[in-house]
């Protein structure tokens, strides 16, 4: 069962008053976050202490991931993923293939310890054979306030300690090299990445945590009013809430209504996004960037997760993505959205970021222009053509093919939304036109796209003995100047000028 618009609290407040709305009711009350510490440190501290584990199995480190580790989480309401390092993964294959028996090993040794642990445990029964993850619902002995803690064992890919993790950190190359050939399912290994994960969105600035609140606040509330439909996965929306305010503004203060509005914008253009980041890793190495590239080629909406290339997080079915859509569009015509009754205008964001095209001449001059890649190929081709010659385009990654990028597609069409190469020839093209008289007589001329008006009129005084000086050709209602060419003129075969002349 839906409820309707009205329902939803939010709806109700105005724009100007979503910062307050935001500090009175989505940030965690102080004891709400000790409750969640506690119950993280009452596992931790079981996990390293209390669990007989095989004698090649310790806990290396565990890393607080969800909301929780990355400082955006609502009040009574957090997921906290726990993710557990085991020194028994010595590679992504190793998590594959003793995961299970893990999670099995710690959920035996709470069963077995479960009367004498300082706190109650529930454990989730697993939801199906192969499970990643164990759930848990934590409550301390005192407290009346349950905890959901899901714990996923992970292979230690970065190996580096916690505290060597900084804001600044970028594995190396070879680490993301082993992640693609380890071929798992797309986001498989995530979780070797959880440190990466949880400082990408920690580093925000605080009002944009808040306005990753908000966004998630409206997601839940969706999500309840709208039990029946699996909605697309939230983070992808947190990532796409990161990615409007670094378009948009990416200064630490801003209008919290227009980036609320953006990021609604933003889903109702969902068939459109195409979003990645390269603060982990970059498209230079030749594996990594065709495994990236191969991603942003997948039906959108396409976000890739910014610390692991495997995981393209928007994936969902087109009716989950179609109903937040529709849900986002309706929110856009509330009161939160809203100023002296008209529609609050978001922020300048494309649905994909724009990209740097290189344009490369055989004579090795070259050209820098900016692109959307939702840019048609004929507007690139349209800036060198000015001077006469017919223009094609080959894309350097794929010149073996020998195919000419054609005019009516798009650079997205061709899965580019990324920096890249074009190569540019320039030919004249041989042309079958016609020169109409005011008579209606029409003559056939065999002319180069590169030949002047001047050449083009020498060769009508030829053939019909009017001499250059008495004539006027036009073209679309344009006289045609004798210097130009006809290809400036965009001037094709079988297209008909107009000569006037006595």
């Amino acid at each position: 069962m839906e409820y309707p618009a009205e329902r939803m609290k939010l709806y109700s407040i105005s724009s100007k008053s979503l910062d307050g709305y935001i500090g009175l009711n989505l940030h965690p009350s102080k004891e709400f976050q000790e409750n969640v510490c506690d119950a993280v440190n009452r596992i931790c501290s079981f996990l390293k202490e209390n669990c007989k584990l095989d004698k090649d199995t310790r806990v290396i480190k565990a890393i607080k991931a969800g909301s929780t580790g990355k400082g955006t989480t609502l009040d009574m309401s957090s997921d906290v993923d726990l993710v557990i390092f085991f020194s028994c993964f010595s590679s992504f294959q190793d998590q594959v293939e003793k995961r299970e028996h893990v999670i099995k090993e710690i959920e035996k040794n709470l069963n077995r310890c479960i009367q004498t642990i300082a706190f109650k445990v529930d454990i989730s029964p697993p939801r199906k054979k192969g499970t990643r993850s164990l759930q848990l619902h934590i409550q301390a002995k005192k407290k009346k306030e349950l905890v959901e803690v899901d714990l996923l064992p992970a292979y230690d890919a970065l190996g580096e300690e916690s505290g060597q993790i900084t804001f600044s950190y970028v594995p190396p190359t070879k680490i993301y090299t082993e992640l693609i050939e380890a071929n798992g399912q797309p986001g498989e290994f995530n979780t070797s990445f959880t440190e990466l994960q949880r400082n990408f969105v920690k580093r925000c600035p605080a009002k944009l945590k808040d306005l990753l609140r908000l966004v998630k606040h409206w997601y839940k509330e969706i999500k309840q009013s709208s039990k029946s439909f699996k909605l697309p996965p939230k983070f992808a929306l947190e990532l796409l809430t990161i990615y409007a305010w670094e378009e948009g503004t990416g200064k630490e203060q801003f209008n919290t209504a227009e980036g609320f509005c953006t990021v609604m914008k933003l889903i109702t253009q969902y068939q459109h996004l195409c979003l990645y980041w390269t603060k982990y890793y970059n498209l230079d190495n030749s594996q990594v960037g065709l495994h990236v590239k191969g991603k942003l080629k997948e039906s959108r909406p396409v976000i890739i997760d910014p610390a692991d290339p495997t995981a393209n997080v928007a994936k969902a079915n087109m009716g989950a993505w179609d109903l937040l859509a529709q849900k986002a569009s309706d929110c856009l015509t509330q009161p939160c959205c809203m100023k002296d009754e008209q529609p609050i205008e978001p922020w300048n964001v494309q649905p994909t970021r724009g990209i740097k095209v290189t344009v490369k001449q055989p004579t090795g001059a070259t050209e820098d222009i900016s692109c959307n890649p939702f840019d048609p190929i004929r507007q690139i081709k349209e800036r060198f053509e000015k001077d006469g010659g017919i223009c094609e385009l080959y894309w350097e990654e794929t010149l073996q093919e020998k195919t000419a990028l054609q005019n009516d597609k798009r650079l997205a069409d061709y899965g580019i939304f990324f920096d890249t190469t074009f190569l540019l020839y320039i030919t004249s093209q041989t042309l079958n036109i016609f020169v109409k008289d005011l008579k209606s007589r029409s003559t056939n001329y065999t002319v180069s796209s590169s030949e002047t008006v001047l050449g083009l009129k020498k060769m009508i005084e030829a053939r019909t003995g009017v001499v250059v000086n008495q004539q006027r050709l036009t073209y679309q209602d344009k006289e045609l100047e004798d210097g130009k060419t006809l290809a400036y003129y965009k001037i094709r075969s079988n297209d008909t000028i107009l000569a006037l002349y006595p």
